[in-house]
């Protein structure tokens, strides 16, 4: 499929080129796995569109994010997930980038104004994975007492209801640092994100792949989301042509559960969405408290086409049944 507009927008006497300049301004985090991402994007941009193959017709911009930069805390206790985009939804609104790209998962679920999510990426395994330590052979034979690393509350409240003689410590840092920690003894365990080390050529890394009704994923895991301005309307229809058309709808149902929930990064929640053989969307969600002493799943199905109201009608049903002081 050709894109008209951008055959026409690179043409030198058209007024598009006049309005839209290249290079291409790509914002993303710096870590290993964000800039893999990114360019596995312009990848697919390219390959959509090729009269962008141009060496020039994309530029590189890496932000430092406060997410990033705080590495000794945990992102409920510093302002939550939505550190992993603040300063690169800045650099969006100030038109110092034209698009970003981010794990979805990072994503909050309300964005600034002015800025949309526009293009949502062919799903890797949304799954999470387990990395063993020096001398553990197996996740289910961890000793009682093992020390298992992780700063997510979602993995840590399931872990501690199915195994509350776990002793959960706070894990930080880029996939390459977590795994170099466990490799070096501090941790029996940790989990991490079976798409982000296939991404990063890790698998082999993996101990144990866990399924996802028994360990729900985060809301979007697997997924990279572009954002970009609301009123940037030639860029929309750039990423209309690479944009995943289950990926968006198990997303929306996903994300849709978040917003139900209003959770916070405090409060414990999954959510995985996925496309049955017959077209419906089968989606699980799940809220528990960080300490596993409460766990609440449950699942809905139903046609792909309402998969926000199925995304919310599941989040009010959660809600409903949990008790106050989760979303305290």
């Amino acid at each position: 499929m050709a894109l008209s507009f951008y055959d026409a927008a690179m043409s030198s006497d058209s007024p598009a080129h006049k309005r839209r300049s290249l290079p291409l301004r790509v914002g993303t985090r710096a870590s290993p796995l964000a800039l893999q991402q990114t360019r596995g994007f312009l990848d697919l941009v390219t390959k959509f569109c090729p009269v962008l193959r141009d060496a020039n017709a994309f530029e590189e911009h890496r932000i430092q994010t406060s997410g990033d930069a705080i590495q000794d805390r945990r992102l409920a206790e510093i302002g939550g997930k939505g550190l992993f985009a603040k300063e690169i939804h800045e650099a969006l609104l100030d038109r110092r980038i034209d698009f970003a790209v981010h794990s979805l998962k990072d994503l909050e679920t309300d964005l600034p104004p002015g800025i949309v999510l526009a293009c949502t990426l062919k799903r890797e395994d949304a799954r999470d994975a387990v990395v063993l330590g020096p001398g553990c052979t197996e996740f289910a034979a961890l000793p009682t007492g093992a020390v298992v690393g992780t700063a997510s509350v979602r993995r840590q409240s399931q872990l501690l209801h199915a195994r509350p003689d776990l002793c959960i410590a706070l894990i930080r840092g880029n996939v390459q640092t977590r795994l170099n920690r466990v490799a070096a003894g501090e941790f029996a365990a940790t989990l991490l994100a079976l798409a982000g080390l296939r991404r990063l050529g890790l698998e082999d890394r993996v101990s144990h792949i866990l399924d996802p009704e028994a360990m729900v994923p985060a809301a979007g895991q697997g997924i990279v989301g572009v954002t970009v301005r609301a009123t940037d309307t030639e860029l929309h229809e750039l990423l209309a042509g690479i944009e995943d058309p289950e990926a968006r709808a198990v997303s929306t149902a996903e994300r849709a559960l978040l917003a139900a929930l209003d959770g916070s990064c405090r409060t414990p929640i999954g959510g995985h969405a996925r496309l049955l053989g017959n077209g419906e969307l089968h989606l699980t969600g799940l809220v528990a408290r960080a300490d596993g002493s409460f766990l609440l799943k449950r699942a809905l199905h139903g046609a792909a086409g309402d998969a926000e109201r199925l995304g919310r009608e599941l989040g009010l049903s959660l809600r409903a049944d949990c008790p106050a002081d989760i979303f305290g």
